[in-house]
C-alpha cells in the first residue's frame, strides 16, 4: 500500500496489513500497521485513508474513509494505528483481508516547515 501523494515522507512510510473487526452495530474498527523505513525519527504522522477492495474501480466508492494518526514514529519502527468508522455493511459482507487495500495520503506538514 503506497501513498498517493508526493509528500516528502511518502518514500519512507508503508502501511502494512489491515485488520478489521466489528465494533458494534454499524461500526468497523480498522487497525493498520505503519512502518517507518528510515533511520530518522518522524514524530507524529497523520493520514487520510480510503479503504477499498482489490477489485474496486476508480469510480467506486470506498468501503470507508477516515483520518488516522500515529504518534512518535521512531527510526525503523512499526506501530499500529486504529480507528472506528461508520459502516453501512455488516462485517461478513466485506471481502477477506487479502482483498482489502488502503489508499492513503500523508496530511502532516512536511519536515522542517
Amino acid at each position: 500500500m503506497l501513498a498517493s501523494n508526493k509528500h516528502p515522507l511518502a518514500k519512507f512510510i508503508e502501511l502494512a496489513g489491515i485488520r478489521i473487526e466489528e465494533a458494534g452495530s454499524g461500526k468497523l474498527k480498522v487497525t493498520i500497521g505503519v512502518v517507518n523505513h528510515s533511520e530518522a525519527d518522524l514524530g507524529d504522522v497523520a493520514f487520510k485513508i480510503k479503504l477499498t477492495t482489490t477489485a474496486a474501480k476508480a469510480e467506486d466508492a470506498p468501503i470507508a474513509e477516515f483520518d488516522g494518526k500515529v504518534s512518535k514514529l521512531g527510526p525503523l519502527e512499526m506501530k499500529d494505528m486504529s480507528t472506528t468508522v461508520p459502516l453501512k455493511l455488516r462485517l461478513y459482507e466485506l471481502p477477506d483481508w487479502q482483498f482489502l487495500r488502503a489508499q492513503y495520503e500523508i496530511t502532516s506538514a512536511p519536515p522542517n516547515q
